[in-house]
């Protein structure tokens, strides 16, 4: 169950030269983004979109090791520092938070997004230097994080903008599993409740259930066991309000149809007959109708970054709603690369084996638009 809330802990420490030159460089890189953004249209953005000021939009994103270059002697981050075997330099982590802040700016096409739940990014300072030393600062974003315990010190978060999302409270579930089924930490489920558009409650969790490191049939279980949990902690909101508004964000490391979204979680195909305590995802038609994917290996592509909502956002007209139509994956061409051993299009990385490529991710975003009624 939820234990106490995690404090966070702020080393202070005297500036060196490094870290002043590394303020500098900072300094130039946000002027010049904000030359771009005030006085160059940017390529990856198109006319500003028709929706009504009044929506909502949510966003997940697996940012593919968002690692801060510094080294954290409490976790197994060697490889992404200087000195490590990926050689993540101070420029190459500006570049990634360059590259993300380009993503969250193409999927808002005029109406940025209002939440932006993360996946792989190592700690708050990533998140803070994302909403604080890019453009993305003139949007009024805010941050919820919670360090996890996962051996290689990743983490999910998310990011709000102020104006439009007032957050009542936040925890982090810890996952702690039985004995017999792993001693390996892994992140937490992020939870966070708040008004939206100070009209109606919403419920959010950003997710990154265990990878299928090992075998997937092996590691199973530990999907499972993350499933049942939240699962748990959905089915507690619905029984104190049967109508709560419920939206499940993130990479749940397995698809729609999988054993730990379907009966662990209990994540059902939308209907006709909608019961508002129950869960539905809206990711399944993408893959299974629409044929589209977020994440591929080797020469299968499949919708691990999913969205799952209670069935009170699909049945009401009041407060926040949606339906099966206002889900999205972003699938722009400034994202993938041709796949020339597999054919087709896969997404372009940050690295390909061990070569610095200066890519996005090998995920690609996914969103929701949600309805604000009266």
């Amino acid at each position: 169950m939820i234990k106490s809330l995690l404090s966070n802990h702020t080393v202070h420490r005297s500036l060196s030269g490094a870290e002043v030159n590394r303020r500098a460089v900072f300094k130039t890189l946000l002027i010049f983004s904000f030359y771009l953004l005030t006085f160059c249209k940017p390529s990856f953005l198109s006319a500003q979109s028709e929706d009504s000021a009044s929506n909502f939009k949510i966003m997940f994103y697996n940012t593919e090791n968002l690692f801060h270059p510094d080294n954290d002697s409490l976790t197994n981050d060697d490889d992404y520092t200087p000195e490590g075997n990926y050689h993540w330099t101070f420029k190459r982590y500006q570049h990634k938070l360059y590259n993300i802040y380009k993503v969250i700016t193409a999927v808002g096409n005029g109406n940025m997004p209002d939440i932006v739940g993360f996946c792989e990014i190592e700690n708050r300072k990533c998140l803070q230097d994302l909403i604080n030393r890019t453009p993305l600062v003139q949007y009024n974003y805010e941050i919820k994080h919670y360090q996890s315990a996962d051996s290689r010190g990743i983490d999910v978060g998310l990011i709000y903008r102020k104006d439009k999302f007032s957050p009542i409270s936040d925890r982090p579930i810890k996952i702690s599993y039985p004995e017999d089924l792993s001693n390996r930490p892994t992140r937490d489920i992020l939870y966070v409740k708040g008004l939206v558009n100070n009209t109606d409650t919403l419920h959010v969790f950003v997710n990154h259930w265990p990878s299928k490191y090992g075998g997937a049939k092996e590691t199973d279980p530990l999907r499972m066991y993350v499933g049942e949990l939240l699962k748990a902690f959905t089915d507690s909101i619905m029984q104190a309000s049967p109508n709560s508004k419920i939206v499940l964000i993130g990479d749940f490391n397995d698809e729609p149809e999988d054993r730990s979204i379907t009966e662990a979680l209990g994540a059902q195909v939308p209907t006709n007959s909608i019961k508002p305590n129950q869960l539905y995802n809206l990711s399944y038609d993408l893959q299974y109708n629409q044929r589209l994917w977020t994440h591929k290996f080797q020469d299968h592509g499949g919708i691990i970054d999913q969205i799952i909502v209670s069935g009170a956002m699909l049945e009401s007209k009041n407060g926040v709603y949606t339906t099966q139509k206002d889900v999205h994956i972003y699938q722009s061409d400034f994202l993938l690369m041709e796949d020339d051993k597999f054919l087709g299009k896969k997404p372009f990385r940050t690295y390909t084996g061990m070569t610095y490529t200066g890519g996005f991710s090998d995920h690609l975003p996914v969103w929701v638009e949600l309805k604000v009624g009266k």
